[in-house]
C-alpha cells in the first residue's frame, strides 16, 4: 500500500530524513520509533504533504504521490494524527468531524459520521465544544475520529498515548486494535513505548538521525544491539 523508496528531507544543511526506503502493507500495523529528533514526525510529514521531499520517491496504491496535494492524498486514502491534538476552535466534536470528512472526502456522511463517534466513544461528546469541554484522553479520541471519518486506507497517528496515564493508554491501545480490525485499516505508528509498539504492531522500525537502522519483528528490532544502543540508551557490551 504505501511504500517509501529512497526518502529524503533536507531542511537547509540539515538531513531529517536520509535516503529511508520503507513499506507498510494494507492490513499491516507498522511501529516508528527512535530517539526525539530521530525524523519520525518529518517522515510523516512527507507522507501526508506538509514538507517536500528533497528525493526519493512516495508510492502509494503504486500512485507516485511525490507531487500530490495534501488534499488529494486524504482523498487517496491516507489519514493522519498530531501529536498536540488539534481540535478545530469554535465547533462541536461533531462538526469537526464533519470538516474533516468533507476535506478527506469531498462529501458529508452522517451515517459513517455518527458511526465513527459511536466507535471512539464520543457520541455522547457530540455536540461539546471541541476545544474546551474535553478531557485529553477525549481529545486524542477526537483526532482518530477526525482521521477516520476520512474513510482512510492508511493512518498515521502520532504519539497518539502521549501524556495519558496507564490504564487509559492500555484501553487506547485496546481501541486502536479495534480499529485495526472494524476498518481494515493500515496503522503506521509513532510511540516511544516499547510495550504498547511490542503489543501493537505487527513489525518496528527504527530511526536514528534520519536513518532506517532496522526494520522486523518487534522481538527482533528490540534485541537488536544497535537499536538498544541507539533508541534505549542501553549498551550493546
Amino acid at each position: 500500500m504505501l511504500r517509501l523508496e529512497d526518502l529524503s528531507v533536507r531542511f537547509g544543511g540539515l538531513t531529517a530524513v536520509n535516503t529511508v526506503s520503507l513499506s507498510v502493507g494494507s492490513h499491516e500495523v507498522v511501529g516508528l520509533v527512535g530517539p526525539n529528533g530521530a525524523g519520525k514526525t518529518t517522515l510523516f510529514n512527507a507522507v501526508s504533504g506538509l514538507v517536500k521531499p528533497s528525493s526519493g520517491r512516495i508510492l502509494f496504491d503504486s500512485a507516485d504521490m511525490l507531487r500530490t496535494p495534501l488534499h488529494r492524498r486524504a482523498r487517496m486514502g491516507i489519514g493522519r494524527t498530531f501529536q498536540i491534538p488539534q481540535p478545530m476552535h469554535e465547533l462541536t466534536v461533531r462538526e469537526n468531524l464533519i470538516v474533516a470528512q468533507r476535506f478527506g472526502t469531498g462529501a458529508v456522511d452522517t451515517r459513517k459520521i455518527d458511526e465513527v463517534l459511536e466507535f471512539t466513544a464520543l457520541t455522547d461528546k457530540a455536540e461539546r465544544h471541541a476545544a474546551t469541554e474535553l478531557a485529553l484522553t477525549e481529545l486524542k479520541a477526537l483526532e482518530v475520529a477526525k482521521a477516520l471519518a476520512t474513510n482512510p486506507k492508511l493512518l498515521l497517528l502520532d504519539e497518539v498515548l502521549a501524556g495519558l496515564e496507564t490504564n487509559g493508554k492500555r484501553r487506547f491501545m485496546g481501541m486502536l486494535k479495534d480499529l485495526h480490525e472494524k476498518f481494515a485499516v493500515g496503522i503506521l505508528i509513532i510511540e516511544h513505548d516499547i510495550e504498547t509498539i511490542s503489543n501493537l504492531c505487527h513489525r518496528v522500525a527504527v530511526l536514528n538521525f534520519g536513518e532506517l537502522i532496522a526494520d522486523g519483528t518487534p522481538d527482533k528490532v528490540f534485541r537488536d544491539p544497535e537499536v538498544m544502543k541507539s533508541y534505549t540508551g542501553a549498551s550493546d557490551a
